[in-house]
């Protein structure tokens, strides 16, 4: 069965890009794929230092979340722009998950996994230009990002009081990149 994690880089309570992942998460669990939903806001991690990870290790949130990305086949990453870059909270994870423990094979929790991307802003490109350097990242640590993704301006129109997409052709892009992701994964296996 493809195992996907699905997370936003945000740690605000009512996160549009939270919404997003969710959204995307439902459609996997839709196309049968097993899903797990996190929030980084409960893996509290100290900004990435080289001394502190040599005076303490790696913190135990940092562990935990690295643990999920080796354990899962592909990722739904919805991601908020901060000035035309993608988070300083999804940065400093990514950074912490990319550390060796042991003798393990660099770059354990990302090589061969397969990403979709998305966004979405109260801007009208929804925070599209964050993806670029995002998707450059993951690309430089070993991540096939899928080249479809979705950006959703005007995020405060664009979900509903339960936090789903009320734009039908928004919801039928997204559904289309999740059901890419799962094709590409089970090819892959």
């Amino acid at each position: 069965m493809i195992k996907i994690l699905s997370f936003a880089g945000s740690a605000r309570k009512h996160s549009y890009n939270k919404y997003l992942a969710n959204a995307a998460a439902d459609h996997a669990e839709a196309s049968g794929a097993l899903v797990t939903r996190i929030d980084l806001a409960d893996y509290p991690m100290p900004i990435f230092c080289q001394d502190l990870e040599a005076e303490q290790g790696m913190p135990e949130a940092a562990q935990a979340f690295k643990q999920l990305l080796i354990e899962h086949d592909g990722f739904l990453i919805a991601s908020p722009e901060y000035n035309s870059a993608y988070s300083p909270l999804l940065k400093n994870a990514i950074d912490w998950a990319t550390r060796r423990q042991g003798d393990e094979p660099p770059l354990l929790a990302f090589r061969g996994k397969v990403a979709a991307l998305m966004s979405t802003s109260p801007g009208a490109l929804g925070g599209l230009r964050g993806l670029v350097s995002l998707r450059m990242l993951l690309g430089n640590i070993g991540v096939l990002v899928l080249p479809d993704q979705l950006a959703v301006g005007q995020a405060e129109q664009a979900f509903d009081a339960e936090g789903l997409l009320t734009n039908e052709a928004n919801n039928k892009a997204l559904k289309d990149i999740v059901s890419s992701l799962i094709t590409t994964l089970e090819r892959l296996q």
